[in-house]
This record gives C-alpha cells, structure tokens and sequence, in this order.
C-alpha cells in the first residue's frame, strides 16, 4: 500500500502544478485575446490566424521544452528565465538576456494596462463620459490602474495569489458567456453589428485574408499576437516562490501551452465564423426587395445591406473594426468585460511581479554597475520594493504611449531574443557533452532547440528589423562588458564545458601536424619554485611567450605535508593572474630537486603541447657549497639536454630570489608603509637617493628608529623590490647584447628578436657580438661534457664568464634544433 504521506505529498504538487498552470495561463491570456484577437481574424482570415497562432505556439513550445529540460537540471532559485540562461551560459550572455527579460516584462506591464485603459475608455465613451480625449484618457485611467497594481504587488505574493485565482475565474465565467452567445440567435440588434451566429458563409469568407491599414501583412499581425504567448515563463519568473519548481516548471508549462493555445483557436474559428468583417451597426440598413443597387458585403444573402459604409470605409462595427467584438457576441456582455479586466489586471500584475524578481537576482549577482541599490529585498519574502518602484516607473513610461498596436511589436523582439537564448541554452549545454547535463525532464531534442533559436531569430528580423537590431546591440555591448570585466563567479556553465571540448580537441588534432622550423615556438619550463618568489624569471619569459607559446611555472617540493600543501596552492595560479602572466603552474613533490626536475622534463604539457627549453636561475654560491650541489645542479643541465631540451640561464646581479624580503618586511616598521608604495613605481631610486641623504644629514636617524643592520635590510629589501619588477617596466633605448659562440641552432638569436615585439622592449637593439650599454646580455652557454669535466670546475666556468656583469645575464644553450627559418632554405 502507498503510505498516507505520500498521498499528501503528491496532492501538495499537484497544487502547486495547478498553481503555476493558472499563472501561466492567466499571463499568456491578455489584452490580444479579447481586444485583437477578432481583429487579426479578420485581417489574416482565419486559416492565416491559425497559422501564426500554431507558429507563436511552435516556438513557445520548443521554448517551454528547453525550459523545462533546464530547470530539472539543477536546484532552480529565484530569478526565473535569467537565473536559467545565466546558470546554463554563463554571466556573460545570462546577464545581458536578464536585463532585457525584465524590460520587456517592464514593457509588458503598460501594454496590458493599456489595453484595460482602452476598455474602459470605450465603456465610459458609450456612456457619454469624457475626461479630455481619447488618447489622454487612456493615459490617465492606465497610470491610475498601474499604481493601484504597484500597490498590490507590493502588499506581498500572498495578496497577489488571491487576485490571480479571483481573476481566473472571472475569465472561465467569460468564456463560457462568449461561447453561450455564439449558439444564442442573433438579435436584430446584434445582426446591425455584423453578428449572424454561425454560417457556413461567413466561414468561407473569413478563412481567407483581406489586408488593410499599415500593419496589413503576415509579419505585422504576427507581432501583434505574438505578446499574447510570451506568458509561459510567467511561473518561472517566481521560481523563488515555489516549492517544488523542477516539477512544477515543466508540467505547467507545457499544460498551460497546450489549453491558451487550443482557447485561441477555438476563439479564432467561431468569431470567424459568426461575424462578418463590415457593419454599420445602423438598423435601417436592412436589404430591401425593391432595392436596385448593387449590395457589397458578407451580410447581403441575410438582408443587410452595409454598402455604404464598406465604400466610405466608415464601418464601425464587424471584425475589422469593432475591438469589442466578444462582448458582441457574449450572451451577457459584461461579462466579457469582466474577462477583459481579469486578463489585462493578472498579466499586468504578473509581469509587474516577475520583472523586479528577474531583476532582483541580477543585481545580487553583481555583474554590472549601478544597480546593486535595486537588488535590496525586504521582509521574509525578500520582497524587491525598489525593484517595484524602477518597474512602475518604465511601465509609466510607455504607458503615455497609449497605443496598443505600437507597444505589442515593441514587446515580441524583447521576448523572442529571450526565447532564442533559452533554446540556444539548451541546444548548447546538451552538445558540450558535459556529464553535469542530467536534466529528469527528457521530452526536449537539442536540435528541435536549436530550430528553435533560429526561427526566433529569423522572425525577429522579419517583424521589425531595427527593434532586432537594437535587441541584439544591447546584448552584445553587454556581453562586451561581461567580457571585459570577468566577473569572480563560476556556475559550471556550458560555455566552461564547451571551451574544455574545444581545447581537447584542438590538443588532440595538434597530433596529425608535423614538427617544421617555420612553426617553432620556444615552449618553456621555468624552475621557479613559488613563482612569486622569483618574479624577474616569470616576467621575462613571459615577454617572449605571451600570446606566443607555452609558458609553465614549476616548484619542486619536498615531501613534508605541509610543503606539499603550499606547492598544490591555488595561490601561485592567484598570483600568476594578478601579474598578468599567461602561465600554467605545476608543483611536484621529491626527494630532491635534480628527480622532481626529470618527473617534470619527462611528464609536463599535453601532446605536442609540451615545453622545449628549460629555464632556470644561476647557482650564485657554487663557490661556497658543497661538490654534490654543483653535481646536481650540473646534472639538470644534462637530464633536459639529454631529453632534448634547450636550456636558458639568467643571472642577475643582484639574485633572482626575493622570498626573503618578507622575513625583511615584519622587521621594518617606520619605512614599511613608504616601501610598499614604491616598490611597483619608477620612484624606487629617488626614494632610496632620499633616504640615504637624510640618514647621512642625521646620523642620529640609524638609532634607536632605524639601527645600522636595519638600515642594510631596507637598502636590501628596496633593492631585491627593483629586481623583482625590472622586466616589467618599459626598457630604455639600449641594446641587447647576443655572444653567439656556436651554432646550436639559432635559439640564441630567436629569444632577443621575440623579445623586441613587445612593446616594452621594442626600443632595444639586438646587437651580435658588440658591446657597450646593454637593461640584457644573452650569450651561448658552452657545455661541459659529462664524466669530461668536472661539474664544480665547469660552475667555475660560467661563474667567469658572468661575474660581475652589471646587465642580467641570460646564458642560452640550443639543443641542435633548427628555430631559425632560414636553416630550411
């Protein structure tokens, strides 16, 4: 037997499936459905109606698939349709489509107020009642009525869920008035208008278009109607607010889709079959037999003879003309207006609750500017007040327009490039492959997405070509933005997946292309322990490597747990992207340094990603250490050439090790806060002139403030500080000094010319075997051959032909591969 709790369970969703399908509904039942819906039948007839009505569905449709196949992805959180692509996407598309969404459910906002403005506009004018004109009463009553929403929407969603259920019944009463009113036989009355009941006639003769006005074509009616559809994400706009939304998401959805969509062409078929396109609305226009004329129309073969005005284009009433139509034809016309309020007042509200929700979400995720103050919530619902207020305010806005048919195409660009991102959403989460994309719901096709997205696209353009445009402009200035400033969030999204897809196949294709000089690039292993510990080494290798070649940083670790800690850390990849370097990093852990550098020679890079030329700082105390450190120093340099590796030395005067500047740093007080001020400026010197010539001014300054040894750990912390930053600042007009000493196959002669492209060393000269003012020397390190020579006497060799050089030293060694182009002439 099923326990009781899970009886009470399943009734608890499917409440909460009903819910959401009532709001679904209720948003995609608005204005059009009783204010343009008659029109466009007797615009496009209803065969074409019925097209564009299947097409709107089509899409939304496909939309609600990919909707549903997202958010049973995943725990779905507030901000519906944004927090759906901005999670799927990524921040850069999610964030552009978020603030679009909710400006056009902003939008949407006035065009349902609009069209209950209109109503009562045309109720008060029957009555004889006038406040200043048409157009401005429309204003007016429409800016009363959104405040008076604005006040409802912010008492709460309680308040606002009883107003939705209230107003969904009020439309089902009208409904079934309106469809009552069809069988009844038509009054006299009611024959004037236009209204014969149901004849075969007047079906032939609607089902085919007759075009008039400016927005007489497919496309104009199709972005008319299209608002009328765009209520599907209604739900998903509050999916903070339910409880189940991974079920509630796709089953409302698609119910809701599938019931406004059979209302609209039941609506379409029967208005069209009842209702003649011309009347007069005149009741002495009846069809005598002793008239001789010619008779014009529809109504001729049921005796009413609407010549006149079908000539004069003066009808007021029948499809064509008469917006009220359904209240016509309604067996009790108030309650067809009743239906008219309760569709314009639900969506209206509906949009006027969703837009500030999107928002809400948007601005707590922080990637844009100046719209943090909106993301503020208040009480335990964490309502968006302020978001309330910047929608009323937009939806004030257009609601001066006071023209239905000008903000309806306004809306459909804004709601179609959101459907095309939600498909293309789901179309490229599902293509990336990426084992994340689990969704429960499996009713959707990744290509049927995509199809999706196209259309949506392609009739974008095909409404209004320039509101595309501008849809487009914004999302790519944006998305540029985005871009630019890389916002610190990481929600596994597929453009992550799809560049990790991208690059593995590219690694592997890299397979089929063979080795030729002309395509040569000095890929490099650095041995730079914690990179933050030698800078200089990272900034000059990145000269010649940024948006060239491979660059990885590497750090041989002891086994010591917490060495081994320090040598995984994220910090070094921290560092690496403050300083603007391209670089991968890698930690090893081994027992000594000359076996942790062949793990990494022998295992670093991906296929025929992997480095070719060792780089490594000079052993400074070969004189004072011990022969078994020189002999595994010197054995590095056999292991990478023996594995074919190129081999760069630097030395610098002054050393390439600054991790013992912070031991410095806790020691000095008075001068810290100065020293780290300077020590990425050009001002170093002069600090340094200027606290010389004040210690010698005031010999008293070394004591107690600033003892002698104290004194000699600031020169040498500002010291270590110039070192750390000199190949990042823009190199004076000196040369660049090459001792080619052997052909070894022209790295020697690539590294300097790499170098000279980078805008900072593009003033330097590449000099070959001259000397004279050089801020770098690069010279051809001779090698000493193995069990030849020995290892200490062979450091004393490069301890001579560097010592005390005043330019940093960089010692090049080939390994007999050609690099130079002119070697495969």
């Amino acid at each position: 037997q099923i326990p009781q709790s899970t009886y009470a369970f399943l009734a608890k969703i499917s409440h909460h499936v009903l819910f959401y399908t009532i709001r679904c509904m209720l948003n995609i039942w608005g204005v059009i459905l009783f204010l343009r819906l008659p029109w466009i039948t007797a615009q496009a007839g209803i065969g074409l109606t019925w097209v564009i009505i299947l097409l709107s569905s089509c899409i939304t449709g496909i939309t609600g698939l990919s909707t549903s196949a997202i958010a049973t992805n995943g725990k779905v959180k507030g901000g519906g349709t944004y927090f759906l692509i901005s999670r799927s996407l990524g921040p850069e598309l999610g964030g552009s489509i978020g603030l679009i969404f909710a400006f056009a459910n902003a939008v949407a906002v006035a065009m349902h107020t609009v069209g209950f403005a209109e109503t009562v506009r045309d109720l008060m004018f029957e009555n004889g009642a006038v406040m200043v004109d048409a157009t401005n009463d429309i204003r007016i009553i429409g800016i009363i009525t959104v405040t008076c929403l604005l006040g409802i929407s912010m008492a709460g969603m309680a308040w606002e869920s009883k107003a939705q259920i209230l107003f969904f019944l009020v439309i089902m009463v009208s409904f079934a008035s309106y469809i009552v009113g069809t069988i009844i036989p038509a009054s006299t009355q009611k024959q004037a208008k236009g209204f014969f009941s149901y004849k075969a006639d007047i079906f032939a003769a609607n089902f085919v278009p007759k075009w008039h006005g400016p927005d007489g074509s497919f496309f104009g009616m199709f972005s008319i109607f299209f608002p009328s559809a765009t209520g599907i994400l209604a739900g998903a706009n509050i999916s903070g607010d339910l409880k189940n939304p991974t079920v509630a998401i796709p089953r409302g959805t698609m119910m809701a889709i599938f019931w406004t969509t059979m209302s609209y062409l039941i609506i379409s078929a029967t208005i069209g079959s009842c209702v003649v396109r011309d009347a007069s609305g005149m009741l002495n226009d009846t069809l005598l037999p002793s008239s001789s004329g010619v008779c014009v129309g529809d109504a001729c073969q049921y005796g009413w003879d609407f010549t006149d005005c079908i000539h004069n284009k003066s009808c007021a009433y029948g499809i064509s003309n008469y917006y009220q139509s359904m209240s016509m034809v309604s067996a009790f016309a108030p309650l067809i207006t009743a239906g008219i309020f309760g569709a314009t007042l639900s969506s209206a509200l509906a949009c006027l609750v969703s837009a500030p929700k999107v928002f809400q979400c948007l601005c707590k995720d922080k990637l844009y500017p100046f719209i943090g103050f909106f993301g503020k919530g208040y009480g335990k619902n964490d309502e968006p007040l302020r978001g309330y207020l910047l929608t009323y305010i937009i939806a004030a806005c257009f609601i001066l327009i006071a023209e239905l048919n000008t903000i309806a195409p306004i809306i459909s660009n804004f709601f179609l490039c959101s459907y095309a991102l939600i498909n293309f959403s789901c179309f490229h989460a599902s293509i990336t492959n990426s084992p994340g994309w689990r969704p429960s719901f499996r009713f959707y096709s990744k290509w049927l997405s995509l199809l999706g997205s196209v259309c949506s696209v392609v009739i974008m353009f095909l409404l209004t070509w320039w509101a595309a445009l501008i849809a487009f402009g914004v999302v790519f200035v944006l998305l540029g933005y985005t871009l630019y400033k890389k916002p610190a969030v990481n929600w596994g999204s597929s453009v992550q997946a799809s560049s990790y897809n991208i690059a593995l196949n590219q690694c592997v294709g890299l397979n089929h292309v063979e080795d030729h000089v002309k395509n040569y690039r000095p890929q490099c292993l650095v041995l730079t322990g914690p990179p933050s510990s030698r800078p200089a080494l990272v900034d000059l290798v990145a000269c010649f490597t940024k948006g060239l070649s491979l660059m990885m940083c590497c750090n041989v670790a002891g086994p010591s747990p917490s060495v081994v800690e320090k040598a995984s850390s994220d910090r070094h990849v921290t560092w690496l992207n403050q300083r603007k370097v391209r670089s991968f990093y890698r930690g090893v852990v081994a027992t000594d340094l000359g076996s942790g550098v062949n793990m990494l020679l022998q295992a670093a890079g991906l296929g025929r990603i992997r480095p070719n030329v060792l780089l490594m700082g000079f052993k400074k105390d070969c004189r004072s250490d011990t022969p078994q450190a020189a002999h595994n120093y010197i054995g590095i340099l056999h292991d990478a050439f023996d594995l074919q590796y190129g081999v760069c030395i630097l030395r610098m005067k002054e050393g390439l090790d600054v991790s013992h500047t912070s031991q410095s740093h806790g020691k000095i007080t008075d001068y810290k806060c100065l020293l780290l001020q300077n020590q990425y400026t050009m001002q170093m010197p002069l600090f340094l002139f200027q606290l010389i010539q004040a210690l010698m001014e005031d010999k008293r300054a070394l004591t107690p403030s600033l003892p002698l040894p104290l004194f000699k750990q600031v020169l040498h912390v500002c010291i270590c500080m110039i070192t750390s930053t000199v190949f990042q600042k823009k190199q004076e007009k000196k040369t660049i000094d090459v001792y080619w000493l052997s052909d070894d196959g022209g790295l020697t002669l690539l590294l300097p010319y790499l170098l000279t492209r980078r805008k900072r060393w593009a003033r330097c000269k590449v000099r070959v075997f001259v000397g004279g003012e050089t801020a770098l020397r690069l010279l051809t390190m001779p090698v000493g051959r193995r069990g030849v020579c020995p290892n200490t006497l062979y450091l004393l060799w490069l301890d001579a032909l560097s010592r005390d050089l005043r330019p940093p030293v960089l010692m090049v060694r080939g390994n007999h591969e050609n690099v130079l182009t002119f070697y495969c002439q």
